[in-house]
Order: structure tokens, then C-alpha cells, then sequence
């Protein structure tokens, strides 16, 4: 039922992850091999990847394809290489359609020979989280529970995609059911972080965010309830952008009314995102929240900015009273300040919307109900992260959701104040810089203790609380070359000019392409 590569990818059939603090990982032969001895340095290897197209653009192949300067199969062939040599090591894609794949590539090809009107993603490469639909490949959630589950048909936003033109290269890893910021399941064991294989890219579009920072493809979707987006997007040093719920329905998702989950782009410039998130996003009159988007061209948005000009912007570093990482927050503030070389005005302020934690916890702990409410038979079965969630999620009533509710406009209205006075928030999208892969979650932030496997994150939820976008940018590099990311807030159906921005932070803070590549 798995397709798996004639290439040297290890074919995911069956492969298990019996202890989550030692897991073992399938090698390039199959053979099964101790994780940790693949956690030696992947720049101490010698790598001969021809990179050449894999390292464009995605609007580059876009537009080489278009104009049949290159061929969707070449394309294809670039990614195909560096996930042969990348992805063993560091299992970001965990099912590989290589032979769709080409078969789609060599009719993108012939499209464009007969002169046939062409979509904006016409020919592109493209990998999707493993909880979401694509048809007649499996979904399996990351969980062995599922792992011969098949899709029957596209989800809505996999289906806009394919009408974009984007061919589906491979499925990536998760966390099981997306419920964690580490991205390791015991299906298919833990995805590494390229920038150093011995820490997490964190979750749960770990996956995702891997495979396009290391060129595996040149755009990925991921979803984003918590954080899943973002900070695997600053922790794998790429652009991603959680979306204005509405925007892009969830189809066939549970909760159709609910606006905590959305899909989104993860690329490696403002650019690419902004040509994906084109390419998703549009007023569906069927789907019960649905928006349209306030502007034509998202890439339009994007390419058009050139400064920050009559902007106000706040750089607050902690708005969840968890703390943040001293290095975390002296990058982000430079890259905020850098700003005002762009014409904006930046102010450092205190913003502590802290208060909805607890509000945050209860919807997340009655959405995770309701997601799973079908397969609450399981949930001794279920790994400790979703068990935990669904445990959690059982214990709220009545009262609890309506507080959670009154706190929850008390937090929209102070975003509204700041939001009515700035243009736009910025604050780190993670308050850590990326951490050991063995570890579930961050426990402390400067010495203090968390007091939960979510707190550290809280930085992101509170964003997703009260439904505005925000996207992830690089700001830097720690002093141990790992990627930070800034988080760009902004008002509903400013996600285009939250890309405009990214762009501007991104060109004063190039971080260059991971060690792996």
C-alpha cells in the first residue's frame, strides 16, 4: 500500500520505535541502527549533491519550468538526489510517491510543450504533513494505530494545490495526531534538526520544515493549532506563516467551526511562501468560516515591499511570562531594531498576555475531544502526548469552557489596544534555541522550571488564542550557528504584509542554508 523508492531511501513499511528516549531509525540499506550513531555531525560527511536546481527558488523553478528553460522532471530529479542522500540521516519524509511523482512531472512537461494554460505552483515539487489527506496515499497521523489507513480523496487545501499544479512528492513526519513540539512518534522514530542532527527541529511540522530547509523540496504545508508551523520553522532557520483561521478551509478536519487549526506555507524565502499561500487560499462559500483574502496577489504584497516606511512596530520578548532565552532575545531585539534602517518605527515594550494560559489549555484540551471524540476507545493505546491531551480534555465542563471564553476576550482586547497602536508585534518564536531531540520539551527557560510539556511554547498559542496570523522568520544565528526566529504579528488578513515584512527582517539577517545541505 506504501510506495516506497527504487532510490536508497529506507522503505517506512512497518519500521518501529519501541522506546521513545532511544529510538532506533532505519539506515539507508534497511539494516536497523541505534539512532545515536546517526547522530554524528552530517558536515563531517562527504556529501556530493548536485544542487545546482535544488537551491533555486521555488518562483525560479516556477518561472524556469514555465518558460521551459528546465523541465518539472529535472526538478523533480534535484529533489530526488538530496532526499536519497539527506533523508536517511535525517527521516523527514516518511513516504516517498516518487513514482506519482514523475508520472505528474512528465505531464507538468508536456503541459507546458502544448502551450496549456498553467497554475501558479505548475510543476513544483511538494511534500504535506502526515495528517492531511492526499488521495490514495496513506495518512497515517504518525501513529501505528493508523498505519494502513488510506485517504479516499484529497483534502480542500491538498485539492487547491493540485489544481495549482503542484506535484505531491512524499508525506512528512509528525508527532502522533500533530500533538507535540518534537517531531518523533513511534511509527516512524525521530526526525533531526539539519542544522545539527542532535537536536529537535521541534514540531509538530518538523517534517516539513526539514525537508525545505534542506532542499528536499522546495515548499512544504504544514498545519499549525500551538506552534506547529512557526517553530519549526525558526528551529530549521525557513519561513513559515500560520494563517488567518478561515482563510483556507480544513476539510474534512472535525470541528469545521472551530478556528484554532489552519493550514499554512513553509518555504525558504517571504517569497515562496507568499506564492504558496496564493496558491491555497481563496473564499469557499461551502466551508462555514470561510474568508476571502484582502489582496490579489500575495506575491504581488510580497515583492512589491521595499521598506517599512510610516510602520509602527513593538518588539515585546515575552508576552507569556515563561522567560526567554538571554541569546534568543538579544537576537530577535537586533533583528527588530534593524527595522528602523527600513523606515519603520520600533519600540520595545512590556505586553503580558499570560492571563490566557489557562484559557488556551481548556479549548485546547475540549478541541482535542472533539478531533478524537470517534476514537476515544483508543486512548490507552494512543502515546502519552495525545493520551495525556485527551485525559486532560475530559475532565473540563461547562464552567471551565465559558471562563476560559471570558478570558479569552479579555486577551483579544488587549492584542486589539496594542494592534489599534502598532502595525504589527514582534516577539521570538520560540523563547529557546533548538534542543536536544531526546528530550520530549524544553523543561526550564533560565533556570526556571516549566510546568508543563506545552508552557514553553506559550509565546505561539497565545497568538492562535485569539485567531490572528503570525508568521516565523529567521532573525539569526546563536553563537552555535542555530537558527532564531522572529514572530511577526499582525491583524486578521494581514498575512500577506506579515510576508512583506518577513522579507525586509530576512534580507538583514541571512543565515545561509543548514550544515546537512
Amino acid at each position: 500500500m506504501r510506495r516506497c523508492s527504487s532510490r536508497s531511501m529506507p522503505c517506512t513499511r512497518g519500521r518501529r520505535v519501541a522506546d521513545r528516549s532511544s529510538p532506533s531509525l532505519t539506515s539507508a540499506n534497511n539494516r536497523r541502527v541505534p539512532a545515536r550513531s546517526l547522530l554524528e555531525p552530517l558536515w563531517s560527511r562527504p556529501m556530493s549533491i548536485n544542487s545546482d536546481i535544488a537551491a533555486l527558488a521555488a518562483r525560479h523553478q516556477a518561472d524556469l519550468i514555465r518558460a521551459g528553460e528546465i523541465s518539472a522532471v529535472e526538478v523533480l530529479d534535484a529533489a530526488l538526489a538530496r532526499i536519497e542522500k539527506l533523508n536517511p540521516k535525517l527521516n523527514a519524509i516518511v513516504t516517498l510517491l516518487e513514482g506519482q511523482a514523475r508520472a505528474a512531472a512528465l505531464q507538468a512537461d508536456q503541459a507546458v510543450r502544448a502551450g496549456e494554460p498553467l497554475g501558479l505552483l505548475h510543476g513544483l515539487p511538494l511534500v504535506v504533513k502526515d495528517v492531511t489527506d492526499v488521495a490514495a496515499v496513506p495518512t497515517t497521523y504518525g501513529s501505528p494505530l493508523f498505519r494502513d489507513n488510506v485517504a479516499e480523496q484529497d483534502a480542500e487545501v491538498i485539492a487547491r494545490l493540485r489544481r495549482a499544479g503542484a506535484i505531491f512528492l512524499g508525506k512528512t513526519n509528525t508527532p502522533e495526531f500533530a500533538t507535540g513540539a518534537n517531531t518523533v512518534n513511534d511509527l516512524f522514530g525521530a526526525t533531526l534538526n539539519p542544522w545539527n542532527p542532535e537536536l529537535s527541529p521541534a514540531g509538530s511540522s518538523g517534517g516539513s520544515a526539514v525537508a525545505v530547509a534542506t532542499g528536499m523540496a522546495p515548499l512544504a504545508q504544514g498545519t499549525d493549532f500551538g506552534c506547529s508551523i512557526r517553530i519549526p520553522a525558526s528551529f530549521c532557520g525557513i519561513v513559515g506563516l500560520r494563517t488567518t483561521p478561515g482563510l483556507i478551509p480544513n476539510d474534512p478536519m472535525n470541528l469545521y467551526w472551530d478556528p484554532g487549526q489552519v493550514h499554512g506555507p513553509m518555504a525558504r524565502s517571504a517569497e515562496d511562501a507568499a506564492l504558496m499561500l496564493d496558491a491555497m487560499t481563496g473564499f469557499d462559500p461551502y466551508w462555514p468560516i470561510s474568508i476571502a483574502p484582502s489582496w490579489t496577489s500575495a506575491l504581488d504584497v510580497v515583492s512589491r515591499t521595499e521598506d517599512a516606511r510610516g510602520l509602527k512596530i513593538a518588539y515585546a520578548p515575552d508576552i507569556a511570562g515563561i522567560g526567554v532565552d538571554a541569546e534568543v532575545d538579544q537576537i530577535c531585539r537586533q533583528a527588530a531594531r534593524r527595522l528602523s534602517r527600513h523606515g519603520a518605527e520600533v519600540d520595545e515594550i512590556d505586553f503580558d498576555v499570560s492571563e490566557g494560559r489557562e484559557a488556551y489549555m481548556t479549548w485546547r484540551g475540549e478541541w482535542m475531544i472533539g478531533q478524537r471524540l470517534q476514537q476515544l476507545d483508543l486512548i490507552d493505546r494512543f502515546g502519552p502526548n495525545l493520551a495525556g491531551n485527551l485525559k486532560a480534555g475530559l475532565q473540563i465542563d461547562a464552567l471551565d469552557r465559558a471562563d476560559g471564553q471570558h478570558v479569552r476576550q479579555a486577551v483579544w482586547r488587549k492584542y486589539r489596544a496594542l494592534l489599534t497602536r502598532y502595525d504589527y508585534l514582534v516577539t521570538p518564536a520560540a523563547p529557546v534555541p533548538p534542543y536536544p531531540v531526546s528530550q520530549n520539551f524544553p523543561d526550564r527557560i533560565g533556570g526556571k522550571q516549566l510546568e508543563n510539556y506545552v508552557d514553553w511554547i506559550a509565546g505561539a498559542y497565545l497568538v492562535t488564542l485569539v485567531g490572528f496570523p503570525a508568521g516565523s522568520v529567521p532573525a539569526g544565528l546563536t553563537a552555535s550557528r542555530l537558527p532564531v526566529g522572529l514572530q511577526i504579528i499582525g491583524r486578521r488578513l494581514a498575512d500577506a504584509n506579515i510576508l512583506g515584512l518577513a522579507k525586509l527582517v530576512a534580507a538583514d539577517s541571512a543565515i545561509g542554508s543548514p550544515p546537512a545541505n
